[in-house]
């Protein structure tokens, strides 16, 4: 079976398309100056550009883990993620506190999807 990759790089593709199934690298937000809402929410759009580039959406995920620099930070990523996620379709979900590779990155979004 065919593999597609979409923002292919040199260390990773943003995205993996396999058997009907999106997977997508973790997500961290570019202005990493912002709080945990707008880090959230920064990453939350682009966890929505390529799941709809590759065909999905977020009614369609299967599976979604969260790492989160500080557990402190979990309400208002919380927040942000109940403003988002698809009722009647929230996926099952981890969410683990974990120290980042970049420093001032305060969460990271992994996503597993259907295609629609």
């Amino acid at each position: 079976m065919e593999i597609q990759r979409l923002h292919v790089g040199k260390r990773l593709s943003e995205t993996a398309i396999h058997n009907g199934t999106v997977y997508l690298a973790g997500q961290i937000a570019e202005d990493t100056t912002q709080d945990i809402d707008g880090q959230m929410r920064e990453v939350l759009g682009h966890v929505d550009r390529l799941l709809s580039e590759a065909g999905s959406d977020k009614s369609c995920i299967l599976t979604c883990q969260i790492f989160i620099s500080d557990m402190a930070d979990f309400p208002g990523m919380n927040a942000v993620w109940d403003e988002w996620v698809a009722q009647g379709h929230t996926p099952p979900r981890a969410t683990v506190e974990a120290k980042l590779a970049n420093p001032a990155c305060l969460v990271e979004v992994c996503v597993t999807a259907a295609l629609r």
